[in-house]
């Protein structure tokens, strides 16, 4: 059984991840009987935490909605994956100040090791403006690995899945990370390939430093964010999108122009142009243009557009 103390932080932390917890079931997350889950919660209770209490067969325990913000408790993955939204979040037009104050706040009351990752995860990551903040599908552990192999200049054995599903052993010398797009990316040398390589971070796994140090190469790019999206304008793209919308050029340009082309066509309308190796992000965008349109191809976005209609309609 975990000491009083420890016990008490977990209870804490246990308490902030749910509104809600059955006695007997919160008792057996701790590992101990309910009469000693009823004197932990009288601790939180002499702590200053209004945990609320309900009695019978059904009864259990919850934080109530106090005055002020608690201390939170939070694990290390949780610690870290704060700093990547609030670093995310920095380049969002708004919050951007916020959001430094509070990231310094966090990195600097954070245990040495944690914020020994989340320096090297700020100082690896090349701020970018384009598509918005980066998925969360990619596990803090992942980016933390990485981000410090690229501080370091030690190189980084991981596994890759190619989007054709071959998956391969790769050996590279990591250069730094790149959230573009609502993706992560990683570009480094490939030492197999003998090449600079972007890598999708949701298609990458297991990665290791291998404790091997390497001098780092010039980057044939301005910069990492330039060079992924340098490699992504050169992929090859299924899908090419072409639709009349009823609004203005200048207006689709200042919400959509950064991923297509826009022209003026007759009538108030404009004509646009994308391509993309999937239909759902071309519906995200003509969605946030705010305005009819008619779809000239290709055929199977009407088709998944009277299914995501019929959808809607439903809800």
């Amino acid at each position: 059984m975990a000491n009083t103390s420890s016990r008490t932080l977990r209870l804490l932390s246990l308490l902030q991840t749910h509104r809600y917890w059955p006695g007997a079931e919160l008792a057996g997350r701790l590992g101990v009987s309910v009469r000693t889950l009823r004197r932990d919660v009288d601790r939180l209770r002499e702590l200053g935490y209004p945990v609320e209490a309900t009695r019978g067969v059904d009864g259990g325990y919850q934080l109530a909605a106090g005055a002020a913000l608690p201390p939170l408790v939070i694990d290390d993955e949780e610690a870290v994956a704060l700093a990547v939204g609030l670093q995310a979040a920095t380049q969002v037009e708004g919050i951007a100040e916020a959001s430094v104050r509070v990231l310094a706040k966090v990195a600097q009351v954070m245990p040495a090791r944690l914020r020994r990752q989340v320096d090297a995860l700020r100082a690896m990551t090349v701020p970018t403006t384009w598509g918005g903040s980066p998925e969360t599908g990619v596990a803090p552990a992942v980016l933390t690995v990485i981000a410090l192999a690229c501080r370091d200049s030690e190189r980084l054995r991981f596994s890759y899945t190619a989007a054709g599903g071959d998956r391969t052993g790769r050996h590279v010398e990591p250069h730094r990370l790149v959230p573009l797009g609502r993706r992560w990316y990683l570009v480094a040398y490939d030492l197999d390939r003998h090449g600079w390589r972007t890598f999708r971070l949701d298609r990458l796994s297991g990665p290791s430093a291998t404790g091997a140090r390497f001098r780092p190469r010039d980057l044939p790019a301005a910069d990492a964010a330039e060079f992924v999206r340098r490699g992504l304008k050169e992929m090859p793209r299924p899908y090419r999108v072409e639709v009349l919308v009823d609004a203005p050029a200048a207006a689709v340009h200042e919400r959509i122009g950064r991923w297509c082309t826009v022209e003026e066509a007759d009538d108030g309308r404009c004509r646009v142009r994308m391509t993309a190796d999937a239909l759902e992000w071309p519906i995200m965008a003509l969605g946030a243009v705010e305005a009819d349109f008619q779809v000239v191809s290709p055929p199977e976005l009407r088709t998944r557009l009277h299914a995501l209609a019929a959808r809607f309609a439903r809800a």
